[in-house]
């Protein structure tokens, strides 16, 4: 089974293609957020190297948040087109699971994706029997909040880019509980969707192209301040 990955959730634009467990080929481009000039061509030069045309994916994998509300809405865009015109089956990841899943042989998982205003998306995984399991489900937070949630644990690994904003306040707030991943482990990686794209499919979970859409966490700025205006208005 070839599985086609990406995520565009970050500043990071990310494909990838895996047959089955073996990773054949990943590119990953983190240079701003015009994802829509670059992820088709991305797609079209990682399959043309490998001598595979669209038509030979027979699974789609595509991050669904959350993230940047723009990123989000092209890749799953993108995604959601190549399974409807080729017939093939598509699976929706959590960009929080897939960056926890970056981290294998880690006992308590948390990732941080930046939220702005001294918050992140975050979620806390387990590695329990080789499995991935989800020990608080994604949500965004205040850093203090989050930072009360994990004095809980005695050991945690974090990773993200939320990470490297707050470091300093990780540092000082949980000591020696606290390890950080490198900077590879870091960064959202398509060969992650396309692995646990499959595990999904694998376990009977297949998603409408008609219907999948990407999970927020939060209103955008532009539905905050409509919001705000009508509410002035009544």
């Amino acid at each position: 089974m070839n599985i086609l990955g990406l995520d565009t959730s970050t500043m990071m634009a990310t494909c990838a293609v895996i047959n089955e467990e073996r990773l054949l080929g990943e590119y990953s481009l983190n240079q701003d957020m015009s994802h829509s000039e670059k992820l088709v061509p991305m797609i079209k030069e990682i399959l043309d190297g490998l001598n595979m045309k669209i038509g030979d994916i027979d699974l789609y994998g595509v991050a669904i948040g959350p993230g940047s509300f723009t990123g989000l809405r092209i890749g799953a865009a993108t995604m959601k087109a190549f399974a409807h015109v080729f017939n093939k089956p598509m699976v929706g990841v959590s960009t929080l699971e897939a960056l926890a899943y970056n981290l294998p042989h880690n006992e308590i998982v948390v990732p941080m994706i930046d939220a702005r205003r001294n918050r992140v998306y975050t979620a806390i995984y387990s590695w329990e029997d080789g499995m991935l399991k989800e020990v608080m489900a994604p949500d965004v937070l205040p850093m203090e909040d989050l930072i009360k949630r994990l004095m809980d644990f005695d050991e945690l690994v974090v990773n993200g880019n939320g990470t490297l904003i707050h470091r300093e306040l990780l540092e000082k707030s949980l000591g020696k509980r606290v390890r950080f991943a490198t900077m590879g482990q870091n960064m959202c990686r398509a060969a992650s969707i396309c692995e646990l794209a499959r595990i999904k499919y694998d376990g009977g979970q297949v998603d409408d192209y008609f219907t999948l859409a990407p999970e927020y966490l939060r209103e955008s700025q532009a539905q905050r301040e409509l919001r705000e205006k009508e509410r002035q208005n009544s």
